[in-house]
């Protein structure tokens, strides 16, 4: 496993967002979050990511602790994220909101940037170099110079995704990525995704809305509502799961 949840919880005050959660992620797999809003999907990711530390239990990866650890050192650690929203730097271009994601890959030291040694421009070289690389793989190679805001909806989140695979993750964390999207986006999307974890040799874990999306990407789900676990398996048992239905479409017999 390359991800372990183990007994999370997490507070806020009297309101508990997440309740006793476990479940783990294998490598190279595409694992699904699912559940109505509100259960508790996003509080896991920023748990897991450092932003917040959970009010009991742990979070391992690769077999070592990093809760409590803070968000950079996770980054430098192998797990990168996309967010809900997207958060690109408006003045900046596709490039160089790909570039920030390198950022503390470099080699050389401020002084060695300052004074423009040789290493400064071999490693700025080198990055931009595999910065192309990404953009080529996620098919946005051709905006490098433009406004990364200029873009479509669609783009401008590959330009997220882009950034983030900057950092060279094993894991990649992604908060609804098909949000916004049309039919014929979403299924682009979901192939791309199938390419990145091939290419990248990466493992994917996100959080979707989309039932059609995630049935056709991820190969196991975990279903969460109100903070609890109700289901983890297949997504294919996850949509005739009772408690699953009552969670998302509320309970038919008693309406």
């Amino acid at each position: 496993m390359i991800l372990e949840v183990c007994n999370i919880t997490k507070k806020f005050g009297g309101v508990t967002a997440i309740k006793d959660t476990s479940f783990s992620v294998k490598s190279k797999e595409i694992y699904g979050l699912i559940g109505p809003n509100g259960a508790g999907k996003t509080t896991m990711f920023n748990i897991i990511t450092g932003n917040y530390e959970p009010t009991e239990g742990s979070i391992k990866f690769h077999g070592q602790r990093i809760d409590g650890i803070k968000p950079f050192k996770i980054v430098h650690r192998g797990i990168a994220r996309t967010f809900q929203n997207i958060r690109l730097f408006k003045s900046m271009t596709v490039l160089d909101n790909i570039l920030i994601g390198f950022d503390y890959q470099a080699t050389y030291s401020y002084l060695e940037a300052i004074l423009r040694f040789p290493r400064f421009f071999k490693e700025e070289k080198r990055v931009r170099a595999r910065a192309f690389e990404i953009m080529e793989v996620l098919g946005i190679s051709e905006f490098a110079d433009e406004l990364a805001t200029s873009l479509s909806y669609g783009q401008q989140r590959k330009v997220e995704i882009a950034r983030a695979l900057a950092a060279n993750p094993q894991l990649l964390l992604l908060d609804e990525p098909a949000a916004g999207m049309n039919p014929q986006e979403t299924h682009e999307l979901a192939e791309l995704f199938f390419k990145i974890r091939d290419e990248f040799d990466i493992t994917i874990l996100l959080i979707e809305h989309d039932m059609k999306f995630v049935n056709k990407l991820c190969d196991r789900v975990m279903v969460l509502d109100y903070g609890k676990t109700i289901f983890e398996g297949d997504i294919k048992d996850a949509i005739k799961d009772e408690e699953v239905i009552k969670a998302y479409l509320g309970d038919f017999k008693h309406a």
